[in-house]
């Protein structure tokens, strides 16, 4: 193409070359600023649509996390709780057994009863001092207690199904008064017959309280693991969004000062582009 005052070709180029440089200086400012490679669909559509599923996972885990939190904070208050009185039971039988030897006198074994009925009100105390949020594990009327372990799932029909773990209630609360053959609120060893029947009632309930332990140690080991597992999960989770999203800063930064760079040049381009018509006039001259 000839010399034209019209139509400057050169200058054309030189500010395409100069607008594509600009664009990319301002991507990557922006993830500089944000430290994201896909912040928008605009970005990468399938990696934004992952990361945002993704992150919907890491909501549900907050939630499943918060609810395992709380049933674990039941489960020890329960446990704390059955361990005192299991030891308060051991004493109770020693008691007991003191109380059932005939040889002992009637002042010795008031001085045992007073010792064991207080005792035995002592476990009441602790039956309705184990709760917690509302909840009281020991106590017939406390309720049980139930919490997200996983995220669940959701059918095709869009039906969301939860996945639950349940800590039963243990019903460690004293028998009603005059109950046979149990530990209730009226129970003493004031004569020798009484204390060597409550032998035996206390060795039952020792077992029933083993059985308890036990199970409340199985549900707090449960919880504990997978709250252990939620931890884990949602560190892989927020590990795979970022190998997804997050830019490499210091390519970025390297990247930034070549675009500078080429600017820069592209200014200087453009600037000897605009004065190539002056030289025409030269030919008039």
């Amino acid at each position: 193409m000839g010399m034209s005052v019209n139509t400057n070709v050169g200058a054309m180029a030189a500010l395409q070359a100069l607008n594509a440089t600009s664009k990319g200086l301002a991507t990557t400012q922006s993830r500089i600023n944000s430290g994201m490679n896909v912040s928008s669909t605009k970005d990468d559509s399938a990696a934004y649509t992952i990361a945002q599923n993704l992150r919907g996972d890491l909501g549900g885990l907050k939630a499943v996390t918060t609810s395992l939190s709380r049933a674990k904070s039941v489960t020890d208050v329960a446990v704390a709780g059955a361990e005192q009185i299991s030891d308060v039971v051991n004493q109770m039988k020693t008691l007991a057994k003191q109380a059932s030897d005939a040889g002992v006198d009637q002042t010795s074994r008031d001085a045992y009863n007073k010792d064991f009925t207080a005792l035995r009100d002592q476990i009441t105390t602790i039956v309705n001092s184990s709760e917690f949020s509302g909840t009281n594990l020991l106590k017939t009327s406390g309720g049980t207690v139930s919490a997200l372990q996983s995220l669940g799932s959701i059918s095709s029909g869009g039906t969301y199904t939860p996945d639950t773990l349940t800590v039963p209630n243990q019903e460690m609360d004293l028998a009603a008064a005059g109950t046979a053959g149990k530990l209730n609120t009226t129970s003493t060893i004031s004569s020798p017959s009484d204390a060597t029947t409550m032998v035996g009632t206390l060795d039952t309930l020792s077992k029933a309280i083993s059985t308890n332990l036990s199970n409340l140690g199985s549900a707090s080991r449960k919880i504990d693991a997978q709250s252990t597992f939620a931890s884990k999960l949602t560190d892989t989770i927020e590990s795979g969004i970022g190998n997804l999203v997050d830019a490499d800063l210091a390519k970025e930064s390297a990247k930034l000062q070549a675009l500078q760079v080429k600017q820069q040049l592209g200014v200087q381009a453009l600037s000897i582009a605009n004065q190539a018509p002056q030289t025409i006039t030269s030919l008039f001259k």
